[in-house]
């Protein structure tokens, strides 16, 4: 049976935003709670290397930086709670919050549920989803040894997938839909350099061939300059296009842009309802950095704390 379980401050979400969020609450001695969510830690638990955190000169894994912040939060008496919120009352307060396991009521509330990775929305992907296909390198590119790989995308996320997958692949192809990437000038030069990485220029993924039981064997692509259409050769598939906000549970009660990204007050952490805050990816379009997370997780617990001051 789910408990009932009162807290000051609840905050969804446990990547960068969530945990910054929760260590600044309770060293305000605020009763803190974090939901984790359905991946503990968010995008940066499937980030191999963090090179752009800064304090870590050499470097450092997405999964210890999300546990290094897990630990800060609770050395001040943040508490951890494995669940997924299903449904939210934001009407009065406490709000209400309604998870798998538990029901949370809560003075404040900091959405840090961060953003899920886009999907190409074909049969085939859905079909060959865990067979062949992934929208995760550093979890699933261990399988791919020996074998040759497309990566969808052209942001710094499909370099950085492309370049993690040379460690096992014979060949990286990354597909884009422009006869340029987007990705940051480093992140470019590395991608160019390498050898086992081609690119296929003014082109999208129209199918993916194969089967659950063989695997896949080849993409169908066609060309954004003449719609002709090819089979290209591969062995797996990693989508690199981009996230949706995990916002969709707040629908209807928050203010939101046409993507689903919360909207927040300019400078500011503070939805359309008082007391109910938003921090990190679910939030931010623009720049997705878990720098930037942090920094808005931050800005929440301050806005929180001071709202909650005020009565």
């Amino acid at each position: 049976m789910a408990e009932t379980i009162r807290t000051k401050v609840l905050i969804i979400g446990s990547g960068p935003a969530g945990s910054t969020a929760a260590l600044y609450a309770s060293r305000a001695n605020l009763d803190t709670i974090v939901v984790e969510g359905s991946q503990p830690g968010g995008q940066l638990t499937i980030t191999t290397d963090v090179e752009n955190y800064p304090g870590f000169v050499d470097g450092i894994t997405g999964p210890k930086l999300v546990e290094i912040f897990k630990k800060q939060a609770m050395r001040f008496g943040t508490r951890y709670e494995f669940d997924t919120i299903e449904k939210a009352d934001l009407s009065e307060r406490p709000f209400t919050l309604t998870g798998g396991s538990n029901i949370y009521l809560c003075e404040a509330l900091i959405i840090a549920s961060g953003a899920s990775a886009r999907r190409l929305g074909l049969k085939s992907e859905d079909e060959l989803m865990g067979y062949g296909v992934s929208a995760c390198a550093t979890c699933d590119g261990f399988f791919y040894k020996g074998k040759e790989v497309v990566v969808i995308g052209g942001g710094d996320s499909a370099i950085e997938e492309a370049i993690f997958l040379t460690k096992f692949a014979t060949k990286v192809s990354i597909v884009h839909r422009r006869d340029q990437l987007r990705a940051s000038k480093i992140m470019q030069e590395r991608a160019l350099k390498n050898e086992k990485i081609a690119f296929v220029w003014n082109s999208v993924v129209e199918e993916i061939i194969g089967t659950r039981e063989e695997g896949v064997r080849a993409v169908k692509l066609r060309s954004t300059k003449n719609n002709e259409i090819s089979e290209y050769p591969c062995q797996g598939v990693f989508l690199a296009i981009g996230h949706i906000p995990n916002s969709q549970v707040f629908s209807g009660q928050l203010d939101m842009d046409a993507k689903g990204y919360i909207i927040t007050k300019p400078d500011s952490t503070e939805t359309n309802i008082p007391g109910v805050f938003a921090a990190g990816d679910v939030q931010d379009f623009k720049y997705k950095q878990a720098v930037t997370a942090a920094g808005t997780g931050c800005m929440a617990a301050l806005e929180a704390e001071k709202f909650l001051e005020s009565g």
